[in-house]
């Protein structure tokens, strides 16, 4: 039965275009010859590394360390020789410190890589160190490191929430390791159970997802058991933490809290899989499932890749892209950030590359907001995007601030929704990124 218990403020339905590849399974393509690890795989620090140049790797060796709580360690995806350790282009358009490996094909596993089952069996408060030596991150795309979240929630929540809403369009990522990985991701969610020392644990997913909620339904058959079921009405961004929360409980997460203020914690459904990995084969987070896709991709699919891949690689492995492709995309139409150069790596936070063609371009040579307020009606944060934008262009970041431009979650619905067609997102995380540049001066 579909439920939207509490309805989150705004959101929209736009065109979810996940047919292209919601029913094909997951392929997995071969490491590249070199891969590019970006020493900032997450939301935090960026990590020291541990190897040098002409270094010998092996396949999950720690190579850059966390410097810092707020950080999560980097691991070789491949095993063969470092052969640079240099600023390249990051997916988030800055030039980050990368290491590059040269794959010598033997995927040689490091003495580390071990079944930790053991630990856990003894001992389940073990699951927070095993996950922060795997460096593990929230794969939905956030890439918080899980092992602080873990930590910000132990003995504080009275609710754990699986989040496998996936509704951002075109993305099938999490939707095919549920439907092929589904013991797996139970087992984990299992474990973070058994951490947080709670009854139970509920997986939250949007009713347009049916062979995965069939499949789910066949490892949860009932309604009293550690891992519950709630499937929710397709609503775009209900995937957002703060909005899933709302939804299932009510609770509304405070402007700059967090979810453990309001007694919950939100993981990942990729996270809970990762998570089983680390602890039955001690494989760390150096691989990723991604869905290639759009209306300018040739063949769409899913494939599971090394992390510091080529995007190029994935392209082709795709079928390529046709001749009309105006704007390559990492990440879904809404909340993904425009690439301009293929070779940029794939990293933790990855879950699609998104092709575009000129006929879902909708931008136009002098965009005009006229007063409307549909922006402000689908704001899932109740702030005035229109306004925002507005004391953006005036850099005027104390009306910013006192207009709360930092709690906006960047879902692009006021984007989406504008027929002005200003860029209302891109002029927020512009305004956000000065702020921030003024707080690191401070």
């Amino acid at each position: 039965m579909e439920e939207l218990s509490h309805k989150f403020f705004g959101g929209i339905h736009p065109h979810d275009g996940k047919s292209l590849s919601e029913n094909l399974p997951i392929q997995v393509l071969p490491a590249p010859e070199k891969v590019y690890i970006p020493v900032s795989l997450h939301i935090g620090a960026p990590c020291e590394p541990v190897v040098s140049v002409g270094d010998k790797v092996n396949f999950g060796q720690l190579i850059a360390r966390a410097p810092a709580p707020v950080s999560a360690d980097v691991h070789a995806s491949v095993s063969g020789t470092v052969s640079a350790i240099e600023p390249m282009l990051h997916p988030n358009g800055k030039f980050i410190n990368t290491v590059v490996i040269e794959n010598d094909r033997l995927d040689t596993p490091d003495p580390s890589v071990v079944s930790h089952a053991d630990e856990i069996a003894a001992d389940p408060k073990a699951l927070t160190d095993i996950v922060r030596r795997a460096g593990i991150v929230g794969m939905g795309g956030a890439a918080f490191p899980t092992a602080v979240k873990i930590l910000s929630g132990l003995g504080k929540v009275d609710t754990i929430l699986i989040n496998a809403a996936e509704c951002e369009p075109y993305i099938n990522a999490d939707n095919r390791v549920l439907i092929e990985n589904t013991a797996e991701v139970i087992e984990g969610i299992r474990m973070l159970v058994k951490l947080f020392e709670l009854p139970y644990a509920t997986i939250i997913i949007e009713a347009n997802k049916k062979a995965a909620i069939e499949k789910l339904r066949e490892f949860i058959p009932g309604d009293n058991g550690d891992v519950r079921l709630k499937v929710m009405k397709t609503r775009y961004p209900q995937g957002a933490e703060k909005q899933l929360i709302q939804s299932v409980t009510g609770r509304q997460v405070p402007p700059g809290g967090l979810p453990a203020d309001v007694g919950c914690v939100v993981f990942n459904d990729y996270t809970c899989w990762s998570i089983h990995r680390a602890v039955k084969t001690g494989l760390p987070a150096i691989d990723r499932v991604v869905t290639v896709t759009g209306p300018g991709i040739g063949r769409p699919g899913n494939f599971r890749v090394r992390v510091g891949t080529p995007v190029r690689e994935l392209i082709e492995a795709a079928g390529g892209l046709t001749e009309n492709v105006n704007k390559v995309i990492m990440g879904g139409p809404m909340m993904g950030n425009a690439i301009y150069d293929l070779d940029v790596p794939v990293i933790k936070g990855t879950n699609c590359v998104l092709a575009l063609t000129g006929s879902e371009d909708k931008s136009v040579s002098e965009p005009a907001c006229i007063r409307c307020g549909k922006c402000v009606s689908v704001c899932p944060m109740h702030l005035i995007p229109n306004y925002l934008y507005v004391y953006e262009r005036k850099n005027d970041l104390a009306m910013l601030q006192k207009l709360h431009v930092t709690d906006c979650i960047e879902c692009g619905c006021c984007t989406f929704t504008c027929p002005g067609r200003l860029d209302l997102t891109q002029s927020i995380r512009m305004a956000k990124g000065r702020l921030n540049a003024l707080k690191a001066k401070k």
